[in-house]
């Protein structure tokens, strides 16, 4: 069994994607702390000017004590119908926009009281309109232990991994040495963004959200994902 986990991000890009492509497992590491400015919580998409951010507003009293599965969105603030007005409006002339409309307005009419349980949400919705076999679940629900690399070898041990995809900066913190003691094969994730139609034309912008591809490539989604890049970690 290959394991790859990830903290839950806000509508993730495409590398995101690639990685549960090569795994049986991903484990949503919901227990560290909130990232303010990093993808916790916001996402780009393109617009007519380039990109824009997409961000939903949290409660951030005391986020530096807290794990990220503790952080609440704030729904005093109209965020949901900034959020549909702007893909709504961005994505109207996309090929596949009336394919994935309905959920995603849906999911914007509802309110949501913590980030993860709307990143989940929408994480578990895209994984199932992009194909991906892989088994989705909490860090908290595994008892993990340790910090860095140890706690992602515990989460290995287990889930009774055999294997784990750490991304390209788990180079730095890895301890290799560890993991073939308890026999568990690494592999470090370099992924090669695919260039593919946009709605808005060239230039051509990379690393937004995969709903940016969704709208404009449907179906062929995963196969853009994992173009160019390795689609299996042992070869048949």
């Amino acid at each position: 069994m290959t394991l790859t986990a990830h903290q839950p991000g806000y509508l993730p890009w495409l590398g995101l994607f690639h990685k549960m492509g090569l795994a049986n497992e991903f484990v949503l590491f919901d227990g560290v702390q909130y990232e303010p400015k990093g993808f916790d919580n916001r996402n780009r998409i393109r617009s007519g000017e380039g990109w824009m951010w997409l961000t939903v507003p949290v409660l951030r009293k005391g986020h530096r004590n807290i794990p990220i599965e503790e952080i609440e969105v704030n729904e005093t603030l109209p965020w949901r119908r900034k959020h549909w007005k702007a893909i709504s409006s961005t994505y109207s002339g996309a090929p596949f926009f009336s394919r994935y409309a309905d959920f995603l307005e849906a999911a914007y009419a509802r309110e949501w009281k913590t980030l993860v349980e709307l990143n989940e949400y929408l994480l578990r919705w895209l994984v199932g309109e992009l194909g991906l076999q892989v088994t989705l679940r909490r860090a908290s629900s595994l008892g993990l232990e340790g910090s860095g690399s140890e706690r992602v070898l515990d989460m290995c041990v287990k889930t009774g991994a055999q294997a784990y995809i750490f991304g390209k900066h788990g180079r730095s913190y890895a301890d290799l040495d560890a993991f073939i003691d308890a026999g568990v094969e690494v592999f470090f994730q370099d992924y090669n963004h695919p260039k593919y139609a946009q709605v808005h034309g060239e230039p051509f912008v990379a690393d937004l959200s995969v709903i940016d591809l969704l709208f404009n490539h449907g179906e062929s989604s995963l196969d853009i994902i994992m173009s160019g890049n390795l689609r299996s970690l042992y070869p048949k």
